[in-house]
């Protein structure tokens, strides 16, 4: 009786470990579906330039402006999530709509040298988006007379 027992016992390990080694070769097929659907349609940011050189400019006139042109070059429309500076002097604005592929979009950049200390500065943008390169970070620099 106990090796009926024992001998029921292993067979049902055995089917247990088969029906599972069945359902994760079909879960591996499920992702390699959707990771070649996700490859096929991407969103992808280039930038024209990823760094702006103010030059030196008077104190008596401290904001300037600067753009960063970029263009969906993916797949997929592009959608920009945030723009955030290094420092409170520096503001981004960017295209909130959706930006198709092949169309152009903008990062405008506004430093704010009012009650700075004057001399050289580099601050940095970081833009966060759906692309495929998630996180690009702009350069702004100059000297502040």
């Amino acid at each position: 009786m106990k090796k009926v027992f024992f001998i029921a016992l292993v067979a049902t390990f055995a089917l247990q470990a088969q029906a599972q080694t069945q359902k994760q070769k079909v879960n591996v097929s499920e992702i390699e579906a959707v990771a070649t659907t996700k490859a096929e349609n991407y969103a992808e940011i280039t930038f024209d330039t990823l760094r702006y050189n103010f030059g030196k400019f008077s104190k008596q006139e401290p904001l300037v402006h600067c753009s960063f042109p970029f263009t969906n070059t993916g797949t997929a429309p592009l959608i920009i999530h945030q723009a955030f500076a290094s420092c409170g002097c520096t503001i981004p604005t960017y295209t909130k709509e959706p930006i198709k592929p092949g169309e152009k979009g903008v990062i405008d950049v506004t430093y704010d040298g009012t009650d700075k200390f004057p001399g050289r500065f580099q601050k940095t943008i970081t833009i966060r988006s759906n692309a495929t390169n998630e996180v690009v970070r702009l350069t702004i620099e100059g000297t502040m007379e």
